[in-house]
């Protein structure tokens, strides 16, 4: 048996790293100049190193040519803000009633969370500009309800007027968006961060759609995360809906990427923000670590 030397192990890593760049250059060129949009949400915004990890992703994506926008949540952020406060929290069908308090501290929070992220993304020599969906009336809403009951300032998307981002696109600035619109009277809504991610997608004919989510993707087995599906079509993802596969939280996630897919969005994809570099190991590698959703008519890309 021959022992490797130090010198030989390291040369094999350094071509390791070799390799996987040279994965990621097909993808890269693919993408190129493309718009991608990601949603960016969950326990990975409450971490300071996962929320590092992730910018680091999206700076490194415009840098290579890619051209990002975040539209980020902050739902748990603003949960801890209401409960600080003492304010008395109220739920219809498992959804929190934005009362004028409630959803005063949400645009409070929200635009806290938006110019944390501008500034973490100047830090890293990208630049960027955080907007609220207010903004040269980019998001316009109606009043959400939930089975047919009011839970009050919740914004349901009707109209985006992408011009805002398209001009800090061509200008080279990397958009965070934070999820509140006005209605027809100009009254402010909070908007889920999903539906404003997929809406924008659609209406800025983004190349994909990325939500970094606290799941690992779309499993076959709701019990075992070893079961991650890791591309379906529309199609499947339709009787995974039907047969029951998919249901609970998963279900208006999956709902939006088949929605966004059918509003001209080449690829969305499903991945756990928790992951260090999840989005450049689902983009830029062959086997991915998420779930990517992709047209009835769309070539896979060999990771199932």
């Amino acid at each position: 048996m021959i022992m490797k030397g130090s010198k030989e192990l390291e040369m094999e890593k350094w071509i390791e790293k070799g390799n996987v760049l040279i994965e990621a250059l097909p993808y890269i060129q693919r993408f190129s100049r493309k718009i991608i949009v990601i949603k960016y949400g969950g326990s990975a915004m409450l971490d300071e190193n996962f929320m590092q990890s992730v910018i680091q992703d999206i700076t490194l994506l415009k840098l290579v040519g890619f051209k990002p926008i975040i539209v980020h949540g902050g739902g748990k952020a603003i949960s801890g803000f209401v409960n600080k406060l003492g304010m008395e929290p109220k739920f219809i069908n498992g959804l929190r009633v934005t009362d004028e308090d409630t959803l005063e501290v949400a645009e409070m929070v929200l635009n806290k969370v938006n110019k944390q992220l501008v500034q973490i993304v100047e830090q890293l020599g990208v630049k960027a500009i955080g907007i609220s969906g207010k903004d040269g009336g980019m998001l316009n809403v109606k009043k959400k309800y939930s089975q047919g009951e009011d839970i009050g300032y919740v914004g349901e998307v009707t109209k985006v007027n992408p011009d805002i981002l398209l001009d800090l696109i061509e200008k080279d600035f990397l958009p965070i968006v934070c999820p509140i619109g006005l209605d027809e009277d100009f009254h402010g809504y909070n908007i889920n961060a999903d539906d404003a991610a997929s809406a924008i997608a659609e209406a800025v004919n983004a190349e994909k759609l990325a939500f970094l989510t606290d799941t690992e993707g779309v499993y076959m087995d709701k019990d075992d995360p070893n079961t991650v599906i890791s591309e379906m079509t529309v199609s499947e993802a339709k009787n995974l809906i039907e047969d029951g596969t998919i249901q609970g939280g998963m279900l208006p996630k999956i709902n939006n990427c088949i929605n966004a897919i059918n509003n001209g969005v080449s690829r969305v994809h499903i991945l756990d923000g928790r992951i260090p570099h999840c989005l450049l190991l689902e983009i830029f590698t062959n086997k991915g670590i998420g779930t990517a959703i992709l047209a009835d008519d769309q070539e896979k890309f060999g990771n199932e």
